[in-house]
């Protein structure tokens, strides 16, 4: 009788600490996007809009079910979880899919599912569970940054030689910060800064004919309006063209009239801006706003230092694919294929997501363990 008691005590204990607020900002970006996808179909309900609709009914609920998972369990599994996606990684250069001259994919069938995704989230697992255990006195240690710097670099070069560079540079940035949150000093950082752009002209001569041709297009997009400058100069149109409230839903002429290259993917924001103008978009960056105020308060009301690094080190991540996709599809930065988080079309990057947001909601729940 009291083990019942105390078993639903904690039950009703998890749904009182449940974040209800993050929880209903997702299921409301996920209910946007949806429609997004509808309105790439030409409105119609089309392949992508099937497609995303199924992954996110299923991704939705299955985020709901792992965020009742304790914490310790994702600390406990961080490592393993790490393993096998790097795993994975090694079998997409053995006998990935190859689409587009790139080899990102394993066929599971039902999801052509790219790892690199998934090891956005891993990256950050491994390193808050690293740091976890590492003492203060030791985090500035030789040997603690050339663990933390393997575990960055590793995936990071599987990756850039599938070849994604977009999603090397994603992987790596979320790395870094939490060698950053972690108490790594600061030299160090000004160090590597230092070095990377005296190795800038080198690790150009590297890339590929089309990365190189997206960077002297973003430096001058009007080279080659028909051509490499084509994407940009109609996203810069569709975006402007929307005005301070849009044009409405499904009448965005730059995306249905096929001006809009790759709009369900890397430019959904494009679409979304054009329809429903600077409005709406600060309406979606608020959005986007109130989800990372939610991850970093849970960091900061969470007991163990485990909980508090993936947190922020995930704040930082979905930040940085935010502003990386809008500043991209606005002409700041190069194109580098950067999917807009729950928006965009893409069953892997949806489920990355969403193991990241089952993650925090179950260190909201769990805030008051510890971790040792």
């Amino acid at each position: 009788m009291r083990n019942n008691f105390s078993q639903n005590t904690s039950i009703f204990q998890k749904l009182r600490d449940y974040d209800y607020v993050l929880l209903m900002s997702i299921l409301i970006l996920g209910v946007i996007s949806i429609f997004a996808m509808y309105s790439t179909d030409g409105g119609e309900i089309l392949f992508h809009t099937k497609s995303h609709f199924v992954k996110f009914s299923i991704f939705f609920p299955m985020m709901l079910i792992l965020s009742f998972v304790n914490i310790k369990f994702w600390h406990a599994g961080s490592y393993l979880f790490y393993l096998i996606i790097l795993g994975l990684l090694v079998w997409v250069a053995l006998y990935g899919v190859q689409a587009s001259g790139s080899k990102r994919w394993i066929n599971l069938y039902f999801l052509n599912l790219q790892p690199s995704e998934l090891m956005k989230i891993a990256v950050i697992l491994c390193l808050a569970k690293y740091f976890h255990r590492i003492r203060t006195e030791r985090i500035n240690h030789f040997s603690t940054i050339l663990v933390s710097l393997t575990i960055i670099i590793v995936p990071t070069i599987l990756v850039i030689t599938q070849p994604d560079l977009g999603t090397s540079i994603l992987i790596s940035l979320s790395g870094l910060i939490i060698l950053w949150l972690s108490g790594l000093r600061i030299k160090y950082f000004v160090y590597s800064f230092i070095l990377f752009l005296i190795s800038l002209p080198f690790a150009i001569s590297f890339l590929k004919p089309y990365q190189k041709l997206r960077i002297l297009t973003f430096i001058d997009p009007d080279r080659d309006p028909l051509g490499s400058g084509y994407q940009i100069i109609q996203s810069k149109i569709a975006v402007g063209s929307g005005g301070l409230t849009g044009k409405g839903f499904l009448k965005g002429t730059q995306s249905y009239l096929d001006f809009l290259p790759e709009k369900h993917t890397d430019f959904i924001f494009t679409l979304f801006s054009e329809e429903f103008g600077f409005v709406g978009s600060i309406l979606l960056l608020l959005l986007y706003g109130l989800i990372i105020y939610r991850i970093i308060r849970t960091g900061l009301i969470s007991r163990s230092f485990f909980s508090r690094l993936f947190c922020f080190g995930f704040a930082f991540a979905i930040f940085l694919y935010v502003s990386i996709n809008m500043s991209m599809v606005l002409g700041l930065l190069p194109i580098v294929g950067s999917p807009l988080p729950i928006m965009s079309y893409g069953g892997s990057s949806l489920l990355a997501t969403m193991i990241g947001f089952s993650i925090v909601l179950s260190a909201k729940i769990n805030h008051n363990q510890n971790i040792s």
